[in-house]
């Protein structure tokens, strides 16, 4: 240990972030000591956890009831053909750990709902919601709103993805109910309509941005705003978000 309270290996590791001025040592040191939540496994999970392992989040959390099938491969890029039939949040521990040994992984086979869900989002610093289902996403936004934690928000199907931060610690910031007020009941997944697993790569890398840019504050997340990428022409749309007074979730 030295007097920037990072270990040598640390140092080394996390070095080309750490040169960045805005991040440098403190921002390291947040990273270090913080904890994460992702909810799903799947491809937007896979990509933030290891985007956040190979950062230096010191605690991840990682919540699937699913086993990996040959199907999630060629997009969830944590498990490998061995891992097949495997618990996805057994995998990804295991996966995870090799990509940084320092680290905690702590994984939660099972579907959580609202009874377990306060719990987890309290012990969290940031929660990722990489789910395919409104019940969950929904819970997972109530959950948010009143453990008053930040929720980043991602989804891809087919072409398109959609990236938004809710700031459930700050009074003025929408929820993610201001923006689907009622569950969409033909709304597709992945395993009906495809999707192309760059995709889900881009939006899952932004979620892991916008959580390390909360956590240290750097920059300006992305709160207030619905990121829209459309894969085929490469363009991005921002729309504004505002708190609905009327939100089912949020509102007065």
């Amino acid at each position: 240990m030295n007097n920037t309270g990072l270990q040598k290996t640390q140092l080394i590791r996390y070095s080309r972030q750490i040169m960045l001025d805005e991040l440098g040592v403190e921002g390291q040191r947040c990273l270090l000591n913080s904890h994460v939540l992702i909810i799903g496994g799947g491809g937007l999970g896979s990509a933030s956890a290891m985007c956040l392992a190979a950062l230096g989040v010191g605690h991840i959390s990682l919540a699937d009831a699913d086993v990996v099938e040959a199907s999630n491969l060629h997009r969830q890029l944590l498990h490998g053909t061995n891992d097949i039939d495997r618990p996805k949040v057994v995998s990804a521990a295991d996966s995870l750990s090799q990509l940084n040994p320092e680290l905690q992984f702590t994984p939660i086979q099972k579907r959580v709902g609202p009874d377990d869900l306060d719990e987890l989002v309290k012990a969290a610093d940031v929660v990722i919601d990489g789910c395919d289902n409104f019940e969950t996403r929904f819970a997972v936004n109530m959950a948010c709103l009143r453990q008053c934690r930040p929720l980043v928000s991602g989804a891809a199907i087919r072409f398109q993805g959609q990236l938004a931060v809710f700031r459930a610690d700050r009074d003025d910031s929408p929820c993610y109910r201001c923006l689907y007020p009622e569950a969409d009941d033909a709304a597709e997944t992945c395993a009906v309509a495809g999707v192309l697993p760059p995709v889900v790569g881009v939006i899952g890398n932004l979620q892991a941005l916008e959580t390390v840019k909360i956590i240290t504050g750097l920059g300006e997340d992305s709160s207030g705003r619905l990121q829209l990428f459309d894969a085929l022409t490469g363009n991005w749309r921002s729309l504004a978000l505002h708190r609905d007074p009327q939100c089912p979730a949020c509102g007065a």
